[in-house]
């Protein structure tokens, strides 16, 4: 049956086994629940959610830090790496604020895990005037947005692959999030628009948008274009 199907080039769904990505467990201090599931923001930037996923390739573990604005649902940071450390989600963060350069006052939810709680992490928050908040203790519904992102990303790539490398994995969740989730795909959530898309909405009243879309068939195809080295430059 598995020769069959895979010269009808055709995958089947597969049940992995679970791996907890958070320990709450852990002496550090945690924020109050601020967000308190008001899972609606009236800009970009307002209100960021984090959260740790993880994927499972022969090689080892691949763990994936990922941060995502709750007004435009676009994944505004993501890092991958083979242990599942403050340094990670660091890395995150850090790439989500230089993408994003946000203005002061980010209320940033995750989970009570003891990467999000460490004092560094805080340190971090604070340098970037972010407002930290985090899920109360076994209430998984209180960081949900995120969690279903990374929920739609296993059921969308993750589960209909077997991958040998973490490095061939890690290739193919930027492709899914910085080429087609954020640029590409639709979501109810925010009118059928993409998150790059909403974004720009927002940013740009329509006339402008419409300006804009008049410049670049102008230019020709070289104003569509997208950088080829972006992936070399985000990771």
């Amino acid at each position: 049956m598995a020769g069959i199907m895979r010269e009808n080039g055709l995958k089947s769904r597969t049940v992995h086994k679970y791996k907890a990505t958070t320990h709450s467990k852990h002496n550090h201090p945690v924020h109050d629940h601020v967000l308190n599931q008001t899972f609606q923001a009236e800009r970009p930037n307002q209100v960021w959610m984090s959260d740790i996923t993880y994927v499972w390739p022969i090689e080892g573990w691949l763990y994936v830090a990922s941060i995502m604005d709750l007004f435009t649902r676009k994944i505004v940071g993501w890092k991958a790496d083979s242990r599942m450390t403050k340094e990670l989600v660091m890395a995150a963060l850090e790439q989500a604020y230089e993408r994003e350069k946000p203005d002061d006052g980010v209320l940033h939810h995750s989970d009570r895990g003891s990467q999000y709680a460490s004092r560094e992490y805080r340190d971090k928050l604070k340098e970037y005037q972010m407002i930290g908040s985090m899920s109360r203790k076994g209430n998984g519904y209180d960081n949900a947005c995120i969690e279903s992102f990374h929920s739609v990303i296993k059921r969308e790539l993750i589960h209909l692959e077997t991958y040998e490398t973490r490095a061939r994995a890690k290739r193919d969740i930027w492709e899914y999030i910085d080429l087609w989730y954020n640029r590409v795909r639709i979501h109810s959530s925010i009118g059928y628009k993409t998150p790059v898309q909403y974004h720009s909405m927002y940013d740009h009243p329509p006339m402008c948008h419409l300006l804009l879309l008049f410049y670049c068939l102008g230019q020709g195809t070289d104003a569509w274009k997208f950088p080829n080295d972006e992936y070399n430059r985000s990771n």
